[in-house]
């Protein structure tokens, strides 16, 4: 359990801060920033819920704020090689599947898509498509850290993928199930 009586400990003004593990590092480090901009996408999802109340889809995006702060727990503790199951609060691929069937049943009542989509049309659809793109951004991050050699779990890395596909397909069903999309319409202002 995690306890904050303390909101301000002056110890990050130096610019540094500890990752999960205690090790001080930058505020600009790369795993710094990829767990903040799963901070800032699950920030986004609470905005979207102010539209989503009341709907079967707010129970999804009210678990996917959780598993956001899990996910951030993931890229802030950097995996060992040798890491014990359990021994870190890590992503699993469970958690994966159970995005790619979300997205699959979300999808299976939504229109084929004959063009790109523009992110807008209900405010729900228009704040998920914000999540979205934020998520995407996430995932981004978390691929350059990857890149630079640092150790990322491979669950969290297809998580962030999943999610910003299931934050379209959302995005799609708050637009009333695909019938209040506003579509791309290539060179129409020339």
């Amino acid at each position: 359990m995690v306890t904050l009586n303390r909101i301000y400990t002056r110890t990050g003004d130096g610019g540094r801060t500890r990752l999960a593990t205690g090790e001080p590092v930058s505020k600009s480090d790369a795993r710094v920033s990829a767990y903040g901009e799963v901070d800032e996408a699950n920030a986004c999802l609470g905005l979207a819920r102010l539209h989503t109340a009341g709907t079967p889809l707010d129970a999804v995006l009210a678990r996917l704020q959780n598993e956001m702060f899990d996910l951030g727990a993931d890229l802030a503790t950097p995996p060992k090689a040798d890491e014990a199951e359990g021994a870190a609060l890590r992503i699993l691929d469970s958690q994966v599947a159970r995005l790619e069937a979300e997205i699959d049943a979300l999808n299976a009542d939504l229109p084929d898509l004959t063009s790109f989509i523009l992110p807008g049309g209900t405010p729900a659809a228009a704040a998920l498509h914000l999540a979205r793109t934020v998520a995407r951004r996430a995932e981004r991050a978390a691929v350059a850290l990857a890149e630079s050699g640092e150790p990322v779990s491979g669950p969290a890395l297809r998580y962030l993928n999943r999610l910003s596909d299931l934050l379209f397909v959302a995005a799609r069903a708050a637009n009333d199930g695909g019938r209040s999309e506003v579509f791309w319409s290539p060179a129409a202002t020339r």
